[in-house]
């Protein structure tokens, strides 16, 4: 089944064309929404075509790490959901979402758009944990781009609740106007290979039948915070630095969004 859905795949790449009529670099439609949730300190929901994943951002207050006693930390969690598609069960993270959270973690956390030193309260004693979830909705194809794309969607709707530095408490019911020290935008765009050709933004069905894949995080400036290569086959240095350039160009269209 696999096998020639991939070949009618390379032969339509081949006329510069993919099974949904779009061109091989052409994404979906894609929309972002902020404030979703009034609960979360943050929320978003985006949506790639039919691909739909929501993303929350809670705070919490904790003794910082022993070997950074300055600094607070952040965490990216992702739940594959089994409404979202028939492929995801119930239980512990699978190991797709497990890499999921890692790669959208890696590319915010290797920025260094986020000033941990500013999330201090007190050194050694007091610091902001930033804690962002993410939930998928619809798995229409292409998670590595959404999820990422809400987990900063939602980190950059953030505010700080209230805090009372004297007794520690937090009150999550008020909210103040202070937002996340978030000072860049790394946007993720994930390339795909496919014989001799390149695609982005595959379908759940496009999905399947990848050789390669190389998902790379990109700043306003086009310097690259992050590379994360996946599947079976190999990529050649020619190949990386295509892929590299379609990233710069489209993480410009996915941050136009935000």
């Amino acid at each position: 089944m696999y096998e020639d859905l991939k070949n009618e795949m390379l032969k339509l790449l081949s006329k510069n064309l993919r099974l949904d009529g779009r061109a091989p670099t052409d994404y979906r439609e894609v929309t972002v929404e902020k404030g979703i949730s009034k609960n979360a300190e943050g929320s978003a929901r985006v949506k790639i075509g039919d691909t739909e994943v929501i993303s929350g951002v809670k705070m919490e207050v904790i003794k910082p790490y022993s070997d950074s006693p300055e600094d607070g930390s952040m965490m990216i969690n992702v739940e594959l959901t089994s409404l979202s598609s028939p492929e995801f069960e119930l239980g512990p993270p699978s190991i797709y979402a497990v890499e999921l959270a890692r790669i959208t973690d890696r590319g915010i956390r290797e920025s260094k758009s986020i000033d941990t030193k500013k999330l201090c309260i007190k050194k050694g004693e007091a610091a902001w944990m930033i804690v962002v979830d993410v939930c998928t909705l619809n798995d229409a194809g292409n998670m590595f781009d959404a999820v990422a794309l809400a987990a900063l969607a939602a980190m950059q709707d953030a505010v700080f609740p209230a805090y009372d530095a004297e007794t520690g408490a937090l009150d999550y019911k008020n909210k103040t106007t202070e937002k996340l020290p978030i000072s860049k935008s790394p946007v993720t765009v994930t390339v795909f290979k496919y014989g001799d050709h390149l695609l982005l933004d595959p379908t759940s069905d496009e999905g399947k039948v990848y050789d390669a894949r190389l998902t790379i995080t990109v700043l306003e400036n086009d310097n690259i915070c992050s590379l994360q290569k996946g599947g079976d086959s190999a990529i050649t240095v020619e190949e990386t630095l295509k892929m590299i350039e379609l990233a710069k160009q489209r993480t410009k269209e996915l941050r136009s969004k935000l």
